[in-house]
């Protein structure tokens, strides 16, 4: 039985892959490019990617995770419905932040499945690597509470549900065990690096700019912005059901600063 990935090297993906070979279980991920994938040994790489979900290959599938990504609404129901009618039998789907046609696809499908509602990941810091390199700042418009995750434990929630049966029908909201505001997330950043870091606070319309000049489109950046102004209580509000599901305390914020403080 094989489970497939989609996302595979992405932030949350590559850690589902890792937790699922340890878990002893036979994968297959999928990656527009497999000679770059840099994934465990063992891992069947594929080439291909769920938005194309007429391209992609089940055979011996029986397990599916879906991540949620751009240009994925338009054909997610098409990409459950070719994995149902292939015999896969349990899925697992990071949201896109609301419930859309693949995340209510997945919920009508007639096979199990669990739906995974990640806050803000805590692997956001990355770009602050670049200005902390540079000159010890951090930029942003807004300094509010945020109950960071770590996209390990995402990982891990998501292997559970695929490997382990009680979870089918379920919706996990996940966070980290810390709400922390940008100027908290900034002293633990500097405190691992033993240096002051500052914050300088940037208008609105400078964020969405940001943004844009990454590649962002004005929807998508509008919409990321415009949640970080204002997040939801559940992205601000500890909950414990990553402890609940993994049977162990979420990683901290710190934590994941020690896995990553070389690229600060």
């Amino acid at each position: 039985m094989t489970v497939l990935v989609t996302g595979a090297t992405g932030n949350t993906g590559r850690h589902l892959v890792a937790e699922l070979v340890r878990r002893g279980e036979r994968v297959r991920a999928l990656s527009r490019n497999p000679a770059e994938a840099r994934l465990p040994a063992g891992v069947e790489v594929v080439r291909g990617t769920h938005t194309e979900p007429e391209t992609l290959s089940f055979d011996g599938v029986t397990r599916l995770h879906i991540t949620v990504t751009a240009g994925l609404a338009d054909v997610g129901a098409d990409l459950v419905k070719r994995a149902v009618d292939a015999g896969v039998r349990r899925m697992t789907i990071v949201w896109g932040g609301y419930v859309g046609p693949t995340e209510q696809a997945m919920a009508e499908s007639g096979v199990e499945w669990t739906r995974l509602e990640p806050q803000e990941f805590m692997s956001n810091a990355l770009t602050w690597a670049d200005s902390v390199r540079g000159g010890n700042v951090v930029r942003e418009p807004f300094d509010l509470p945020s109950a960071v995750v770590h996209e390990a434990d995402i990982g891990a929630v998501a292997a559970t549900a695929l490997t382990e049966d009680g979870h089918s029908g379920k919706v996990y909201n996940l966070t980290g065990p810390e709400s922390l505001t940008t100027r908290d997330r900034i002293a633990i950043l500097g405190a691992a690096l033993g240096r002051d870091i500052g914050l300088e606070k940037i208008t609105r319309q400078q964020a969405v700019d940001r943004l844009l000049a990454d590649g962002v489109s004005t929807a998508d950046a509008e919409y990321v912005i415009g949640w970080h102004s204002d997040p939801p209580a559940e992205a601000r509000t500890v909950d414990r059901t990553v402890e609940k599901v993994l049977g162990r305390p979420a990683r901290t914020f710190a934590q994941w600063v020690g896995e990553h403080v070389d690229r600060f």
